[in-house]
C-alpha cells in the first residue's frame, strides 16, 4: 500500500462563497492569468479528481492547456497529463463526455458496488472502473491511488466533493480564489455544504499566503502538517 497523497483543493468562488450562477451557463470566475497558474499547479501533480456531477455540469477537460508544460513532463518521464479521476454514486456518467473523449492518459471512475457493473458497460472501454464496497468514501479513494503511484492529487470540486475531503481530514492543502463579485441567488452551488469540518471558530485553518492576480485574490490555506510550501 502506497502512501497517502497530498492533497490540494482547488476553487474559485464569488465573493458570497458560489462555484456558479443557478443558470445553465458556466460562470467564469477567474481570469487568464490565473488559468495559467492553475495549469502549472495541475501540471505538478499525478492526479485530478473532480465529481460526477462536475462531470455532467461543467464537462471540463481536466488537461494541462501549455505544451510547454506538457512536454516538460514528458521530459522527466512523467505522462503527458495527470491521470483524471472522477467518482459517482449513481452511476450517472456519460462516455461522451470530455472527461473520457480527451487525452489519452488514465482515467478512473470510482463507484459503489452496486453501480459498478452499468459502469462498466457504459464507460468501461474509455476508463478503468473501480468498486469500492457498499459506498465510495475519500479515504478509500485516496488509498486506492496512493497503491496506485499518485503521489499529488489535486480536488477541483465540486461542492459536494470538497465537502467530504474537508470534513474527513484528508486535506493538506486549500487554494481558495476569490472573484470580484457576487451571485446573489442561493440556488446556487456554494463551495461547501453542511458538514462537522476540522476548522472553526476555536481551530483556524493558517494562512500561508495572500496573493493578487489581476482582480482575484488567491487565498493559500495549509489544512495539515504535511503542507508543502
Amino acid at each position: 500500500m502506497g502512501e497517502r497523497p497530498y492533497v490540494l483543493l482547488s476553487c474559485s468562488v464569488s465573493l458570497d462563497g458560489y462555484l456558479d450562477s443557478a443558470g445553465e451557463e458556466r460562470l467564469l470566475l477567474s481570469n487568464d492569468a490565473d488559468f495559467d497558474r492553475v495549469d502549472a499547479v495541475r501540471a505538478g501533480c499525478d492526479a485530478i479528481l473532480v465529481g460526477a456531477a462536475t462531470v455532467r455540469n461543467d464537462d471540463p477537460r481536466l488537461q494541462i492547456r501549455s505544451a510547454q508544460r506538457r512536454r516538460a513532463r514528458v521530459a522527466q518521464g512523467r505522462p503527458e497529463g495527470p491521470v483524471k479521476v472522477t467518482l459517482t454514486s449513481g452511476g450517472e456518467l456519460e462516455p461522451g463526455a470530455r472527461f473520457f473523449t480527451l487525452g489519452d492518459g488514465e482515467k478512473l471512475v470510482y463507484c459503489p458496488d452496486a453501480t459498478a457493473a452499468g459502469l462498466e458497460s457504459r464507460v468501461g472501454s474509455l476508463a478503468k472502473v473501480v468498486a469500492l464496497g457498499p459506498e465510495v468514501r475519500m479515504a478509500d479513494v485516496v488509498a486506492d491511488l496512493g497503491a496506485r503511484g499518485v503521489r499529488r492529487l489535486m480536488v477541483e470540486g465540486g461542492g459536494a466533493v470538497h465537502t467530504q475531503f474537508l470534513a474527513a481530514g484528508l486535506a493538506d492543502e486549500l487554494q481558495l480564489v476569490v472573484a470580484p463579485f457576487f451571485v446573489g441567488d442561493s440556488r446556487a452551488r456554494r463551495f461547501v455544504g453542511d458538514a462537522d469540518f476540522p476548522f472553526s471558530a476555536g481551530r483556524r485553518a493558517e494562512l500561508v499566503e495572500t496573493r493578487a492576480i489581476g482582480d482575484v485574490a488567491l487565498l493559500r490555506y495549509a489544512l495539515s502538517d504535511r503542507f508543502e510550501a
